[in-house]
């Protein structure tokens, strides 16, 4: 059977010094899976849009700010990540310049300003402390990775880098 996943991107931005990252702190709704956790911005992919116009838009409609330096750090395969069982193949991408001043919040929560070097002391997914220093490195190789998911859980993590 062909792997059909739910296409989505997901975006790191930085300060304009490089030291801090742009996170979402999901608090805003009792009934989000993500409650309590800290992570980037980013959705689903439209059926009109490119990656690059799916991160865009995601930046603004999140945080009100225009992507203007975008890299792709790499992909991740997340079989049966969703709530009920869906796939997801992630696009992750560093934001490394941007114009606006980000909203404070949004609908799903608080956007907050984190120290990059701090991010790993924050209440986020498992899988998320995986992938998070390859993000951030100085390797200028992307990344591609399967990380397949039982009952909410990461089961394993694999990855390559060209």
């Amino acid at each position: 059977m062909p792997y059909c996943p739910i296409l989505a991107t997901l975006a790191y931005v930085l300060s304009p010094d490089g030291r801090q990252v742009l996170l979402i702190h999901r608090n805003a709704r009792d009934t989000d899976e993500h409650l309590g956790k800290y992570n980037g911005l980013g959705g689903k992919v439209e059926d009109d849009e490119d990656v690059v116009a799916s991160v865009r838009r995601e930046v603004m409609e999140e945080a009100g700010i225009v992507c203007e330096d975008i890299c792709l750090r790499g992909t991740i395969s997340w079989p049966f990540f969703g709530k009920n069982g869906e796939h997801w193949y992630g696009l992750i991408f560093l934001v490394r310049g941007f114009t606006g001043t980000p909203l404070t919040r949004n609908p799903e929560g608080d956007l907050c300003w984190v120290d990059v070097d701090k991010i790993m002391d924050l209440p986020m997914w498992d899988g998320d402390r995986q992938f998070l220093p390859l993000v951030f490195d100085d390797d200028p190789r992307q990344f591609h990775g399967v990380m397949p998911y039982e009952n909410g859980k990461m089961k394993s993590w694999s990855y390559s880098r060209i």
